[in-house]
């Protein structure tokens, strides 16, 4: 049981660790969190069993890194929004063009019904017969 948290504990401070350095920063705190659980019981079964702690120490200290890397991230960058009045501006213009694209068809003047439908008759086409006896197998090549 002990080495089940221990396991948990570095995968959780790993996967901390690596979110903690992507954009999505915030969800870092989750897996550092469950690091810092897994490790408490861990540490807990280990002083109980009197086992060495040094990766427990090592999943604390990477559970530390993340949370501290995260705090960071979270504090001092700013999102920055771009010209939203110039990204505004540009949706307008393509909705005009749009509609203006759209009004310039003339989907009025065509008359289905006036449309020429050429109707075959299913029993005037002709179909091939190929008689199978009269087939040469000799000249066929047969590659196993």
């Amino acid at each position: 049981m002990r080495i089940l948290f221990i396991i948990l504990s570095v995968i959780s401070a790993v996967l901390a660790v690596i979110l903690a350095v992507l954009p999505l920063s915030n969800l870092a705190f989750i897996p550092a969190l469950l690091a810092l659980i897994f490790g408490v019981l861990a540490f807990y079964l280990s002083n109980k069993q009197e086992k060495p702690k040094h990766t427990i120490k090592l999943a604390f200290l990477l559970t530390l890194i993340a949370i501290s890397f995260s705090t960071y991230k979270a504090i001092f960058n700013t999102s920055e929004v771009g010209n939203i009045e110039k990204l505004e501006e540009t949706q307008k213009k393509s909705e005009a063009e749009a509609i203006e694209e759209l009004e310039d068809l003339d989907l009025e003047d065509f008359d289905l019904e006036e449309l020429e439908i050429e109707e075959i008759d299913i029993e005037e086409i002709e179909i091939e017969e190929i008689d199978i006896q009269d087939i040469d197998l000799e000249d066929i090549d047969i590659e196993i």
